[in-house]
């Protein structure tokens, strides 16, 4: 990348990120003000969170176990997102995930080793969310049929299959809860640091990385990125869209379906009813506050897991509903789409005025060398 590229897409994603710290900062103050409402005292209320959040090593931790599901969650629906496809089933795909995964680690005898019995229990998780994903993904190709649709209708028959299962043919013989027999241990993720965290974060953090290679740095990524810029032109340039549409909602539901296998096997240990209280809606919420990008979906998830950890303290100690913490998070979104689909013209018109300063100041000390803005190209990539 030349240096004015490099410049121009610094300034370009600067701006990104000053827009964004400002939406963050002003869903803050708008909390504040439903707090103050609510008779809670928003500087007492935003410590509690803080220190449940990140006031400890033992805080840190919690906040990474409940960033993880939101994490696989938020880049199910930022993958599909990036083909011009809504995957609005990520919570039915982590419910099936969950499903398959337990029942492989299940069936297997008991005494398989570790480095087999985790890894294709993983895998059964993550197949089983993708079967479930690619249902969608065909019925849009061969039907016309909206995903969106489609994947909310599934979500119900995800969940209600989970009820049934663990009521019945998975219900744990010696207990009277709906949920299944203990996995076995050497199907479940290995802790970290003497603590609830578990492996399935360490995971959650490569799979974002590999995402963002795949989709960035790949023959197919590009592709899928043109077919959800401009589905028409990728057809007319000869690239597969219908089946990269299906391959999509494939790997998307891999993805969510491998976070669900992860948090049973990392945290319950056992499949339960109800066990999920909606990763996959919350992941839309992640993925479209980390502008469905792999690597901001992971500063979003740990920013949704540290809320969701710090509101625990705050009810502990004021009393106070954690559902204050979900009004932040909405405003949160609701400012972030301003951001993205309204202040869209006000940030074109500050990163060209700051490159024409950059211009006129290199103009200055390198008479001759062609504009900034005529070399960046003036969009992101």
């Amino acid at each position: 990348m030349s240096h004015r590229r490099w410049v121009t897409r610094s300034v370009e994603w600067g701006m990104e990120l000053i827009f964004y710290a400002f939406a963050i900062l002003l869903a803050l103050f708008a909390g504040g003000l439903v707090m103050a409402a609510a008779g809670v005292s928003p500087l007492e209320a935003y410590g509690l969170i803080w220190q449940g959040a990140a006031g400890s090593v033992n805080s840190i931790k919690e906040t990474l176990v409940k960033a993880t599901p939101l994490l696989f969650a938020g880049l199910s629906y930022s993958f599909a997102y990036r083909s011009g496809l809504f995957n609005i089933g990520a919570e039915g795909q982590i419910y099936i995930g969950a499903l398959t995964g337990a029942m492989a680690a299940l069936l297997m005898p008991a005494d398989t080793p570790f480095l087999l019995h985790l890894p294709l229990s993983l895998l059964c998780g993550c197949l089983g969310g993708a079967i479930w994903g690619s249902i969608a993904g065909l019925l849009k190709v061969g039907r016309g049929a909206s995903e969106i649709i489609n994947t909310i209708m599934l979500n119900y028959i995800a969940i209600y299959l989970i009820s049934y299962m663990v009521t019945g043919p998975l219900k744990d013989p010696n207990g009277s809860m709906p949920q299944s027999a203990p996995l076995p241990d050497s199907s479940v993720l290995p802790t970290l640091l003497g603590s609830r965290l578990h492996y399935g974060f360490i995971i959650a953090i490569v799979v974002a990385v590999l995402m963002y290679f795949l989709l960035h740095r790949t023959t197919w990524g590009y592709e899928i990125r043109s077919t959800g810029l401009n589905g028409q032109a990728a057809t007319v340039m000869g690239m597969p869209v219908r089946r990269n549409m299906v391959m999509v909602m494939l790997v998307s539901g891999g993805l969510a379906g491998l976070g669900g296998y992860i948090e049973i096997a990392g945290v319950q240990h056992r499949l339960l009813q109800n066990f999920s209280p909606g990763y996959g809606y919350e992941g839309i919420a992640v993925a479209l506050l980390g502008n469905t990008h792999p690597l901001g979906n992971m500063v979003s998830a740990l920013l949704f897991g540290g809320m969701k950890s710090g509101a625990n303290a705050m009810q502990r100690v004021t009393g106070a509903s954690t559902s204050l913490v979900l009004v932040i998070q909405a405003l949160m979104i609701i400012i972030v789409v301003c951001n993205r689909y309204w202040f869209g013209k006000y940030k074109r018109q500050i990163t060209n005025w700051m490159l024409h300063k950059l211009e006129g100041a290199q103009a200055g000390a390198h008479p001759g060398k062609v504009s900034l803005s005529k070399a960046g190209g003036g969009k992101n990539g």
